[in-house]
């Protein structure tokens, strides 16, 4: 298997950028937004590569969650996807495991939205059990309950005593705000 490539934001090359986005497009069948494309830039890159192509991505980008009352330095995972005829080869456990490197090396906690439970909890990642809600700009606040069931946490050295029963708010965002 080829390696995990690892690459912030700023030294990812726009032949690059696209070949991501085309994968990313192709491994959600579509499904993958403009939104969703901008939620997974900045941040850290973890791909692994053949030539120009890129087979498996996953993007780790700081956001602040306040869990209970506490806001917590998050790396948050987004635009996590596999080519489609790579599926079941480790790809994608290659990349996130990757990815679970960067998050304990500069946050307190990772966080991410899924369905897919069972991959990220063979990779250490836990199912948060707390309320989620959005944070608006002018300072109002907005239940999410269709996401109080998709959002799971990876717990590293500095996230202390972090409860998963707690309530979690993120700021609101365009498309999925989780």
């Amino acid at each position: 298997m080829t390696a995990v490539v690892l690459m912030e934001a700023a030294e990812v090359s726009a032949e690059r950028v696209s070949a991501i986005r085309r994968m990313l497009d192709e491994a959600f069948d579509g499904r993958f937004s403009d939104d969703d494309w901008n939620h997974s830039l900045g941040g850290t890159h973890a791909m692994i590569l053949d030539g120009e192509q890129v087979l498996a991505h996953a993007s780790v980008v700081p956001r602040t969650i306040t869990v209970g009352t506490r806001q917590v330095h998050v790396g948050y995972v987004e635009g996590a996807g596999v080519t489609p005829a790579l599926h079941r080869q480790g790809l994608g456990s290659a990349v996130i495991v990757a990815i679970n490197g960067v998050i304990g090396d500069r946050f307190e906690l990772g966080m991410l939205s899924t369905g897919e439970f069972q991959f990220y909890e063979r990779l250490g990642w836990e199912r948060w059990h707390g309320p989620t809600w959005t944070i608006h700009a002018d300072g109002r606040r907005e239940r999410t309950e269709d996401e109080d069931d998709g959002i799971m946490a990876y717990r590293t050295e500095r996230s202390g005593d972090v409860d998963v029963t707690s309530p979690i708010v993120c700021e609101h965002r365009l498309g999925d705000c989780w």
